[in-house]
């Protein structure tokens, strides 16, 4: 009894090892690489999978998942003699697990060392400002050489990445300098220009004041000329209408001797204001200087003793609110044909009173004579 149970027992264990070594459990993205008597037999998919026990061997189990391989920093000495230091990154996959198998013993190992010789023959034709800045072309150009180099391996390099390019701290620190004087070159450039900018503006606004000052000067000036010459225009037109109504008056108002001893009797007051007449006397025998004063002035030519009644009035034209409201709204040319209309007018009225032939002179000649024993051809006949 105790011997069934020892051989029930061994051929359960038996039983266990032989179920163990037929089937075989793969995980997912991974091939495994069978051998029979040590040689290739067969490649496990994913999944459940059943070989034959002690004679068929799972050797390797391939990862089929992308990789990422980062390598340490290696020196590379660049075009100009420069020693700078690279690490890289590499990005692969398996597409064929029997060749990374069977054509290499450690395809990491080889990748690596494939990677650090493509990049110093690469980064040898450059120098260093290419280097830091060519990343994209070394990336490109180490991409191409490691995939042509891996394909036989069943390997395929999805991209390469330069992690860092270290170059010498002397190299870094003149390249700090460098760097720190293109900072202060660029600061005073755009300062300068700020200044500048601001001196132009500065010069532009002096520039567009002083014009526009000069523009309003300009403007005022002429609006004060064209005041002063309209006020002018104005005070002619006044003036010629006051002429014109003074000798209206005359005409109509017929003076005679009494008028010109009336106007003597209104000047003595202000004879008297002087301030040398400290005594002023008025002489009884006013009356008769005032006679002899009308006799005297009898001989004046125009200017009868007694007269009957107005002459013909002369015609003044327009009213004068008309007139001012004309000449203020009127254009310049209107005005000044205004202004020589009343000028006109009043030579006109002129010649009427006096004659073309009068004299200034108090005194009448001989002419002026024989013109008042006659009687004046100008004037009309007494009513």
């Amino acid at each position: 009894m105790p011997v069934a149970l020892v051989l029930f027992a061994l051929l359960a264990v038996f039983a266990a090892v032989l179920i163990a070594k037929t089937v075989r459990i793969v995980p997912q993205a991974r091939a495994g690489i069978v051998e029979r008597f040590g040689k290739y037999k067969a490649t496990l998919p994913a999944g459940l999978n059943v070989v034959v026990p002690f004679v068929d061997k799972v050797r390797y189990m391939i990862d089929l998942r992308e990789q990422v391989v980062s390598f340490p920093p290696q020196p590379v000495i660049t075009e100009d003699n420069l020693v700078v230091s690279i690490d890289t990154v590499i990005y692969f996959q398996v597409t064929d697990p029997i060749s990374a198998t069977y054509e290499i013993a450690n395809y990491i190992q080889a990748v690596e060392q494939l990677t650090m010789t493509t990049l110093r023959n690469i980064v040898g034709g450059m120098d260093l400002e290419e280097t830091l800045t060519s990343r994209d072309a070394i990336n490109s150009r180490l991409r191409g050489v490691l995939d042509e180099a891996t394909g036989k391996w069943g390997i395929r390099v999805n991209r390469v990445e330069l992690k860092g390019i270290d170059p010498p701290p002397s190299i870094k620190d003149s390249m700090e300098k460098q760097m720190r004087a293109d900072r202060e070159k660029r600061a005073v450039i755009l300062t300068a220009e700020g200044q500048r900018q601001a001196a132009i503006l500065t010069a532009e606004g002096s520039k567009q004041s002083a014009i526009l000052n000069a523009e309003g000067a300009r403007e005022s000036q002429i609006l004060r000329a064209q005041a002063d010459r309209e006020s002018k225009i104005l005070q002619a037109q006044g003036e010629g209408q006051a002429i014109q109504t003074v000798f209206q008056a005359i005409h109509d108002g017929r003076p005679d001797q009494s008028l010109l001893a009336y106007q003597y009797l209104q000047m003595m007051p202000k004879i008297a204001e002087g301030d040398a007449n400290k005594v002023w006397i008025v002489p009884s025998e006013i009356g008769k200087a005032l006679e002899g004063l009308g006799s005297t002035m009898n001989s004046l030519k125009g200017i009868p003793d007694e007269v009957d009644g107005p002459r013909t009035r002369v015609d003044m034209g327009e009213s004068s609110p008309e007139l001012q409201s004309q000449a203020a709204d009127a254009t310049l040319q209107q005005a000044h044909a205004e202004v020589a209309a009343a000028i006109a007018a009043a030579e006109e009225s002129t010649r009427g009173m006096g004659g073309p032939g009068r004299s200034a002179s108090s005194t009448p000649s001989a002419a002026d004579s024989a013109a008042t024993a006659e009687g004046d051809p100008g004037e009309p006949p007494a009513q």
